[in-house]
């Protein structure tokens, strides 16, 4: 188990997504990443007391409210949340009363984007909806600035990052699978997906990571931020 004497001023931040059972709605493709909730409880009971490790939900699902939040409030935890726009108040996922009630709870809500697609090679077209629409419609509905964005699959490229400084996101999240850098503009995450357990939470995100892995992750994020 990593511990804070380990860590120094790497961050580890843990992505969820959607908790319990997917909806019939809910695209066959993000599926695999409901996880359980007695999974998301063991989770946040394990990692509760570690300061340097954090916490997100991606895509907005109504399990943030109805599951995620009570069980952080029970624990003492704040989460980040990054709903998509453009699913906002659809079947099984939040609407604007959701987001108010996790900004109420003193969550910090971000941006995910309108369509749930790639910030891969997006046209200006594309920047205005998903850094510049997808922010407006999430800002109104919260009540609150936008002011940090996650990249839907983790996708981005040079251009994507260059869009998204350039229109003031304060923090940019990915899901590179490695630590953070306290304080670092870009923050890779891990997903915690419907097959794991405690124990492979434990063994491959909770552990000190080798130093294969820790160069080939630093250097698989420095390739997708050039290209």
């Amino acid at each position: 188990m990593i511990t804070a004497r380990q860590v120094g001023s790497v961050r580890v931040h843990l992505l969820f997504h959607g908790i319990g059972a997917p909806g019939p709605n809910i695209a066959e493709s993000d599926r695999p990443y409901f996880v359980s909730r007695d999974l998301l409880l063991a989770v946040l009971d394990e990692i509760r007391d570690l300061p340097f490790i954090s916490i997100s939900f991606d895509d907005g699902y109504v399990s943030d409210v109805e599951v995620a939040l009570p069980a952080l409030v029970a624990r003492g935890l704040t989460a980040r949340f990054f709903p998509l726009a453009g699913h906002l108040g659809k079947s099984g996922y939040l609407d604007a009363g959701g987001m108010r009630e996790l900004a109420r709870a003193g969550m910090t809500l971000g941006s995910h984007g309108m369509r749930h697609r790639s910030w891969r090679r997006m046209s200006a077209s594309d920047v205005r909806v998903e850094l510049v629409e997808a922010r407006r419609v999430l800002s109104a509905a919260a009540g609150a600035p936008i002011e940090e964005a996650a990249c839907p699959f983790g996708e981005y490229d040079r251009g994507a990052l260059a869009a998204l400084r350039a229109h003031g996101y304060r923090t940019v999240y990915t899901s590179d699978r490695r630590r953070a850098r306290d304080g670092a503009w870009l923050q890779p995450r891990y997903s915690v997906r419907g097959g794991d357990s405690l124990e492979s939470v434990r063994a491959q995100i909770l552990s000190v990571p080798s130093m294969r892995d820790r160069v080939g992750g630093t250097v698989k994020g420095w390739l997708k931020s050039c290209r």
